[in-house]
This record gives structure tokens, sequence and C-alpha cells, in this order.
């Protein structure tokens, strides 16, 4: 059964489809099915999973692809859920219905911020509405600066906070432009490196997820065991 991460924040600009197309490749070079799902307007997703297609082949991505409406969201999940091991969902910023209806869809929400007020204060519309869904969250400093007074003062005020940071890499984006990813242009990349960082902490989310929904069962088996 596939696990669900859908890339969110409220405000525009933050990096989410440069954090998405990332996470997605980094999970499939590892072996897994992975679907992307674009329900952003802008449709960025989609041009660079297009000039991934014609870079490699049509078929050929690593990747099952598809760009629709957010209400259809959960229908779609629904079914790629037996089919993928993880889906990576792009959603629109503002946390309007279809922003909503990817959330509530998820297993786990990414929100990429950047260090700076206005990402901060965005970020917290995003935050609250996956409390009262109780869905789990990374928050992941991204365009993170070397040596920043203020990235510090940011991260102090996140909860959630990812341990792996995104720097402010010309990689990423270049990347991109060639419907590629920073771990297949330059895999020993610094660049690189973070994003293979952040895929290992989102999978021990899910594998100690995992471990909490057996333990009721260990416990139990001991239990039954137990000398009279």
């Amino acid at each position: 059964m596939a696990k669900v991460i859908t890339v969110a924040q409220q405000k525009g600009g933050a990096g989410k489809t440069t954090v998405a197309a990332h996470i997605a490749v980094a999970l499939s070079q590892k072996g897994n099915r992975v679907a992307i799902i674009d329900i952003d307007p802008q449709g960025s997703l989609g041009y660079w999973h297009k000039i991934r297609e014609k870079k490699l082949g049509e078929g050929y991505t690593g990747l099952t692809f598809n760009s629709l409406s957010g209400w259809r969201v959960g229908s779609e999940v629904s079914r790629l859920r037996k089919q993928c091991d993880y889906i990576i969902v792009d959603s629109p910023p503002h946390t309007e219905t279809e922003a909503r209806t990817a959330i509530r869809s998820a297993d786990l929400i990414v929100i990429p911020v950047q260090p700076s007020p206005t990402d901060l204060w965005a970020t917290k519309a995003t935050l609250e509405l996956a409390k009262n869904e109780k869905i789990p969250v990374k928050v992941v400093l991204n365009r993170v600066a070397p040596n920043s007074r203020l990235t510090q003062t940011i991260a102090d005020e996140l909860p959630e906070l990812a341990e792996t940071t995104l720097g402010n890499r010309v990689l990423f984006a270049a990347a991109l432009m060639e419907g590629r990813t920073a771990t297949e242009v330059e895999p020993a990349s610094a660049a690189a490196k973070e994003i293979k960082d952040l895929v290992k902490e989102i999978e021990k989310v899910f594998i100690e997820e995992e471990d909490e929904e057996d333990a009721p069962t260990s416990k139990a088996r001991k239990k039954s065991f137990a000398p009279a």
C-alpha cells in the first residue's frame, strides 16, 4: 500500500515543485514505484515531467504522472495506492479546498519554508490544518544561505523541523531545466546529499509509524506466551 506525501505551503514561491520532484526521483532511484500528482494550477511539475519525457523517452521517466483538479485527488490516490510504493502530491498554494483535499489524503506532509518571516507566517495555516487532521509533518528549510542568523531565528520558531536543510544551490533549478534532478545530474554533489538525507528522514517517519502499529501485536504475543 502506497504512502502519500503531500508537499504543501500556503505561500507561493517556496520551492514546492522543486522539492516534490527531487523527493520523487530519489525514492524512485531506490527501487520504489513512485507516482507524482500535480494539482497546482500553475502546472510546474507537469512542465518538468514533459521535459523529462522528451529527455528520457515516454514511459521511461521512472515515474507515473498525472495532473488533475484537487477535488479528484482523493479518488486518484485511492486508485494508485495499490499500484505504487509512494505517491507525491504537489499541492497549490493557499489552504483552499484543493490544498485541503491534498493534505487530508496524505500520510505525511512536507512543508518547504524559505528562511523569511513571510514564509514562517504562511506556514502556520498549513501546520494548523495538519494538526487538526492528525497528519505527521516535516518542515524543511529550503534555499538556506550558509551561516545565516536569520535562518536560525526562523528555525527556532518552527515545530516538526527536519534535520536536513536544503541549501540555496543552483543545481536544484539547473537540473529541473533538464527534466532531471540533482541526484541524477550530479549524484555526489552537496545538493544530492541533502536530498538523499531528506528522503532518509521521510522513510524513517514511516518506519517508526509501522513499528508503533506493530507494537501492540508484539506485546500481545509476549503476554500470550508468558508462563502461567
